[in-house]
């Protein structure tokens, strides 16, 4: 795999880790199993039946989870101890253990790209779900459903645009995560105070 694909897919587990782990776990696995995509680096255990089964049920119980409001919050609470780490990991097995500078390099890169997706994904949920109606937060989890699917393609087919776009999307995401915790402080503020 050429290094602009290798540094596409690296970068999609770590963004996409911080969203929906479970679901790119699971797909990029079944293309890979299926022939329509070449792990890159250490990943070939994405293939294992173990690892398809496991990503695959845990990708149904998240699609569940999140579209209920409460346990939603809770589910990216817990999952705070396992996305981060997990994207990190995933995307320095993307370049391949056995080229140490870059596996630690991507980790630590991928590792900071799923802690900010993790964490804007997280408190914009939380503030959405304040809102006494299902619809938003429905309409939010079906739209990171779509922006995860959306992004796998691009990594794989279109690289340099998948790549262009995240660039600019950790941008925003740098503009609009300060915006969300002071809303998620002020939401606990006023829990706290009543």
């Amino acid at each position: 795999m050429e290094p602009l694909s290798t540094l596409a897919i690296s970068a999609l587990l770590a963004w996409a880790s911080g969203m929906r782990l479970y679901l790119v776990v699971f797909v990029l696995g079944l293309l890979a199993r299926f022939g329509f995509f070449a792990p890159p680096g250490d990943l070939a255990w994405l293939t294992n039946s173990w690892v398809l089964g496991a990503a695959g049920f845990m990708t149904l119980v998240e699609l569940f989870a999140d579209k209920v409001p409460a346990l939603d919050s809770l589910w990216d609470a817990i999952h705070t101890f396992i996305r981060i780490p997990a994207g990190a990991a995933l995307a320095a097995a993307a370049v391949g253990f056995d080229q140490h500078t870059a596996a630690v390099v991507m980790g630590l890169l991928g590792g900071t790209i799923t802690s900010g997706t993790h964490l804007t994904k997280s408190g914009t949920r939380a503030l959405i779900n304040t809102s006494p109606e299902p619809i938003s937060n429905w309409t939010a989890s079906f739209g990171e459903d779509g922006a995860v699917m959306g992004g796998i393609g691009l990594a794989l087919f279109s690289p340099a645009v998948f790549l262009a776009l995240l660039a600019g999307l950790l941008v925003l995401m740098l503009w609009w995560l300060p915006k969300v915790w002071r809303g998620v402080r002020r939401v606990l503020g006023r829990l706290t105070s009543s």
